[in-house]
């Protein structure tokens, strides 16, 4: 399911091409790329949601990456990734009522890690394959922070992402997902 998804993507630019095969080439060469047990690389979901005017995308304030970023999280085992992409928005952001606006996966990236530490033990440095995925919810609708991984969550206009993430490694990705986003 997930190589089929993965392998049914259009890539939009080289950056996704590239990553694309290597997701590829490495789900035909090993066993485990579901669960944090791979050491090295793992499958990751993530979420650009929207509001209904896409002129906003709601963000959290992460704790181990001291960032404003998108959600999302560790496929832990499940190769349905838009499930896992859906769990992981509503535990960060409290939304509830969120709709998938992409059909399949919305874009392809691989982003590195750096070690760090998680509820008191050390994480090497790694990489997640992340599958992100277009969703929609109603900016007037209730959140919250989940206070284990966020210190905050707000909707962000669309011009302005790209100004509060102190991650340089993410800016290039939230640039793509939001000019994708003019597709829409």
């Amino acid at each position: 399911m997930l190589k089929e998804e993965i392998e049914k993507y259009k890539p939009c630019n080289e950056q996704e091409e590239n990553d694309k095969k290597v997701m590829l080439k490495c789900i035909d060469s090993c066993n485990d790329v579901l669960t944090r047990e791979n050491e090295v690389f793992h499958f990751t979901a993530s979420n650009w949601i929207v509001n209904k005017e896409r002129t906003k995308v709601l963000m959290i304030y992460h704790n181990i990456y001291n960032s404003w970023a998108w959600t999302g999280g560790h496929a832990d085992g499940n190769e349905n990734l838009v499930e896992v992409a859906l769990k992981e928005a509503e535990e960060e952001t409290g939304l509830k009522n969120l709709k998938v606006l992409s059909d399949g996966i919305y874009s392809l990236e691989i982003v590195t890690v750096d070690g760090h530490v998680k509820r008191g033990k050390y994480v090497s440095s790694h990489l997640h394959y992340d599958c992100c995925f277009l969703l929609e919810a109603d900016e007037n609708d209730p959140i919250r922070i989940k206070e284990d991984e966020n210190k905050g969550v707000k909707w962000v206009n669309i011009e302005d992402v790209c100004k509060i993430v102190s991650e340089p490694t993410m800016i290039p990705i939230y640039t793509k997902l939001n000019e994708k986003l003019k597709e829409y």
